[in-house]
């Protein structure tokens, strides 16, 4: 994606193919000397045990600039999952930890938090992304938390100093970074965000015209990337979703926190390839109908939020709207494909979007039957307020 092109709210940061890794990482160590980085791993038992996961320790070995590496484990509900973890987890040294959400001393201190009015029952990857945070939280001199998947198949430490950089130099004056990067192989991926996402942004620019919100969302090219990074006063503050609204509500959370100014999108690599979900046309509680669901049900909470009315009528004329746009982008799609030497199943891409069109409305039902939902995880200021040393206790039921 090298390309000259700036948003129209937030500033993004191209691959020229100039960088250099060597330079990125000498700029690093030197940035962090006094402002350390805490990098979250949230990652499952089948992830763990996957290739890529390997990889991924075995770039990070490399990569001294990270202070502390919390390895936030979940789905994971055996002591042998936890010990293979740690195993594999060992050539990175003292400065990474395991955070095993289903062992029994992390389940206690989840009682604890429920029991005091605070809602962390819930688990996935929200609840294991916060646990972290709040792990990082407990050392005061991390300033800069950064946040990226497991099962990334062609990692390696450009993309983790890429994610990095803008947050962790002195001369740079971010709080929020979010990647982005092409999915492609010998064709395009990325469906929900090429054929649910972008479609429907434009659709709810056209029927909410004055919507800050919606505007601060289209100009992400990816709104939907797994990593991302940012300063402890944002990761102290920011709610955190605990289902597939994760990254859309991460968004909503940063727009209602901080200024535009203070936001950016990095281009992380090239290509960028990692597992793909099922569409899951025949089972609506899964797969990425499941996960398109949730994105627009977080997107129409967060409208209702700001003070925007949804009726019916709404659901139905953004349906509509969304159905037009999104075919006349698989007809762009199909051009791209084509010149790039890409297959390019049309009709797949057709019954996609038509499927998504439902959720369009499923999720407003859902969104008029439930306008709040399911609560986001409250964000660590509150714990703080009502459990003064929780933070510091959850970091010490990580030690062996």
């Amino acid at each position: 994606m090298a390309d000259f092109y700036q948003h129209d709210l937030i500033t993004t940061i191209h691959d020229l193919r100039t960088g250099q890794l060597s330079r990125l990482e000498d700029t690093l160590r030197a940035s962090t000397q006094q402002n350390k980085i805490g990098l979250v791993l949230p990652v499952t038992a089948s992830d763990m045990r996957a290739e890529p996961f390997e990889r991924i320790v075995q770039e990070l070995s490399g990569a001294d600039y990270i202070d502390t590496i919390a390895v936030s484990l979940g789905v994971a509900p055996e002591l042998a999952d936890y010990e293979e973890t740690c195993r594999k987890i060992a050539p990175l040294g003292d400065r990474a930890r395991v955070i095993w959400t289903d062992g029994d001393k992390i389940q206690a201190l989840y009682s604890e938090l429920i029991d005091a009015g605070i809602p962390v029952d819930t688990p996935g990857k929200g609840r294991s992304v916060w646990t972290a945070f709040g792990y990082l939280l407990a050392d005061p001199q991390i300033e800069t938390f950064v946040l990226h998947d497991c099962d990334i198949v062609d990692y390696d430490r450009f993309l983790l100093a890429r994610l990095c950089l803008p947050m962790a130099h002195p001369a740079l004056d971010f709080e929020f970074c979010k990647a982005y990067y092409a999915r492609v192989t010998d064709r395009m991926h990325g469906r929900v965000v090429r054929l649910l996402v972008a479609p429907l942004i434009r659709a709810l620019l056209q029927t909410f015209t004055d919507s800050k919100f919606i505007r601060f969302l289209a100009n992400f090219r990816y709104p939907l990337a797994g990593e991302f990074s940012l300063t402890r006063n944002l990761a102290r503050t920011n709610r955190i979703p605990s289902d597939w609204g994760l990254e859309v509500g991460t968004l909503a959370e940063v727009f209602r926190n901080t200024s535009h100014k203070r936001v950016c999108q990095a281009d992380l690599c090239r290509l960028y390839e990692h597992k793909h979900q099922t569409m899951s046309l025949d089972n609506k509680t899964a797969g990425l109908i499941k996960m398109a669901t949730d994105i627009m049900t977080t997107i129409y909470r967060t409208l209702a939020s700001q003070g925007v009315v949804l009726g019916g009528a709404t659901f139905t004329t953004l349906r509509s709207s969304y159905m037009r746009i999104a075919q006349d982008c698989i007809r762009q799609y199909a051009a791209d494909a084509f010149v790039n030497d890409l297959f390019y199943d049309r009709h797949s891409e057709e019954a996609a979007i038509e499927a998504f069109a439902e959720c369009v409305t499923a999720a407003g039902d859902d969104f008029r039957a439930d306008p709040n939902g399911a609560a986001a995880i409250p964000n660590w200021t509150r714990v703080r307020a009502a459990l003064p040393d929780f933070a510091e206790r959850l970091r010490e039921a990580t030690q062996n």
